[in-house]
């Protein structure tokens, strides 16, 4: 069965997307309803306090249904509150990092003095350990000391230096793996459409902008959603440079009540969701800019 197809034969909606959908609903309307409440409601004095649970968790821990042979559910639940807000520094460097990808892969398709700087900046980061990148933005250089000092970093719901530092090491790491998934795919379209462009008095660039990158970025997506993918699973290695994401939150659980298993196996699932939610949206968004006969991907069941 088709995807793309909203039913099954028989009418009845495919049991496993059903399931899909409603784990996926549950999952980030939970977490949004979190958001709000932490970055909205408490500041405004209407909300939970940070890091205590929303009334339906609330009930569910002091009734003790969730006692006995369900008590690591429970366990599981109660983490949830501070895993929360330690979730959503992957987008930035996503974002971020294509906007740099885009004129990078560009240079390095059609430039040609720009090309070779394109390529020195890609292989060296791609080179180099995402980790090592974070040290040395973070101790090497004190980048964080530079930040320290801008307005408002680390007031109200403007993170701290730490995490800025993050976020720029992620969108350096990003756009060189983005760049070479969409120089790749700029690469794939017949360089005959570009004489083309020329030919009814586009200019190169105008040529690129509107023929060429269309269609190139579709053939993209594919190696956008690993690379979200990668980022997602990756981003545990600002905790090494003090970042509070959801790696060093669990660490932080784990050391003041031993129970390893249970908050690593959390985290796991919680990664898990992540990681199937950036996948299937993607899919989606593959799906729906699909050209007939142009990049248009196969079924999947």
């Amino acid at each position: 069965m088709s995807d793309d197809a909203p039913h099954a034969p028989d009418g009845r909606y495919p049991v496993r997307r059903l399931v899909l959908l409603c784990g996926a609903v549950l999952f980030w309307g939970c977490l949004l309803v979190r958001w709000f409440n932490d970055w909205v409601l408490v500041r405004v004095g209407a909300g939970v306090p940070r890091g205590e649970p929303l009334p339906p968790l609330a009930w569910l821990e002091s009734s003790g249904v969730l006692g006995g042979a369900l008590e690591p559910i429970g366990f599981a639940l109660s983490l949830l509150p501070t895993f929360a807000s330690g979730i959503w520094l992957t987008v930035g460097g996503m974002v971020l990092g294509f906007l740099i990808a885009v004129p990078l892969s560009v240079a390095r398709v059609y430039g040609r003095w720009s090309s070779r700087v394109a390529l020195v900046y890609t292989e060296l980061i791609r080179g180099t350990p995402l980790l090592a990148q974070l040290f040395v933005l973070y101790y090497g250089l004190g980048l964080s000391s530079w930040i320290r000092e801008l307005p408002y970093i680390g007031y109200g719901a403007i993170p701290g230096q730490a995490v800025w530092v993050a976020i720029i090491g992620f969108t350096i790491n990003s756009a060189a793996y983005q760049g070479e998934y969409i120089r790749a795919a700029l690469q794939s379209v017949e360089a005959g459409q570009l004489t083309a462009a020329r030919s009814i008095g586009l200019s190169k660039l105008e040529g690129i902008r509107y023929v060429v990158l269309p269609q190139g970025l579709r053939y993209a997506i594919p190696g956008w959603t690993n690379e979200l993918v990668y980022l997602i699973k990756y981003s545990s290695l600002a905790a090494f440079i003090t970042v509070p994401e959801l790696f060093r939150r669990a660490q932080s659980i784990a050391s003041s009540n031993f129970r390893y298993t249970a908050v690593f196996i959390t985290v796991g699932a919680i990664y898990l969701c992540l990681v199937l939610s950036a996948s299937s949206a993607m899919n989606y968004v593959e799906r729906r800019v699909a050209i007939p006969g142009l990049g248009q991907i196969e079924d999947r069941q």
